[in-house]
């Protein structure tokens, strides 16, 4: 797809495993497994796998995205793998290594809780540039994890990045209130300007089965999304690969209830 692509056009799920990691991490059992959990992800349709791998090694290991890289490689039909960080602290090596579909760029100091701003520009401009150059020599796409400000988008593109990422979680937080039209317009407006300016849009942060539809029906042309707390909560409840099929549903979805054809 395009960075233009119709906001009536399929939008990749990838799912984010980190938190499988965080409930495997509690014990020295090997369970659950994040390599099986992926595979029974794709195995139900899922489009990609994410994973943000921090120095700290709270969930995702190192050990994880190396055998997470090699399900992605050996899988039968191609799909995605996005590894997200923060190229200033373990995410390049990871990068320059494995080589995958997509790297997201994100601000995050090494021990925060979780991801909670994007980029800002002119500030970081300058450091990213030579990293964001490094990865698409690599031939590794650059998504920039970045707050709904349509005035930022030109200026994600000036430092070649690929794509951004829009933070969701302002409107996660107005889902359901008097505050989610106002959320949704903003949204519409930064993923419009990424497009002028030549930018893919993907989206993540705390979307689930509730907000998701609404989302994707009224931002255009979000090409991807990355979903984890909330799919993992799902599959505790009905499988991973239910999770995987109500999400999916979720996003082929339009307004008015008909599944995209």
């Amino acid at each position: 797809m395009t960075p233009t692509a119709s906001k009536t056009a399929r939008t990749a799920l990838s799912v984010n495993l980190n938190k499988v990691a965080l409930v495997r991490n509690t014990r020295h059992l090997g369970i659950p497994s994040v390599t099986r959990a992926a595979r029974l992800c794709l195995e139900a349709g899922a489009q990609g796998i994410t994973v943000h791998p921090r120095p700290d090694e709270r969930h995702i290991r190192p050990d994880d995205v190396y055998k997470l890289a090699e399900v992605l490689a050996t899988w039968p039909e191609p799909r995605e793998f996005n590894i997200e960080g923060n190229p200033f602290h373990n995410l390049m090596d990871f990068v320059r290594e494995l080589r995958p579909s997509q790297a997201t760029f994100v601000p995050d100091s090494e021990g925060q809780f979780t991801s909670d701003h994007g980029w800002s520009f002119p500030q970081d401009a300058e450091r990213l540039k030579p990293l964001i150059a490094e990865c698409k020599a690599l031939g590794v796409r650059v998504s920039l994890f970045m707050d709904p400000a349509p005035e930022q988008m030109a200026a994600a593109k000036a430092v070649d990045a690929d794509r951004v990422e829009l933070y969701t979680e302002p409107y996660a937080a107005a889902f359901g209130t008097a505050q989610q039209a106002v959320e949704l317009r903003r949204y519409a407006e930064a993923a419009k300007a990424a497009q002028q300016a030549g930018l893919g849009v993907n989206a993540g942060h705390d979307l689930s089965l509730r907000n998701l539809t609404p989302f994707v029906s009224q931002v255009p042309g979000v090409l991807e999304v990355s979903i984890g707390h909330a799919f993992v909560a799902d599959a505790l409840e009905i499988g991973y690969a239910e999770a995987v099929r109500a999400y999916l549903r979720c996003l082929e979805a339009r307004p008015d209830g008909v599944l995209l054809g």
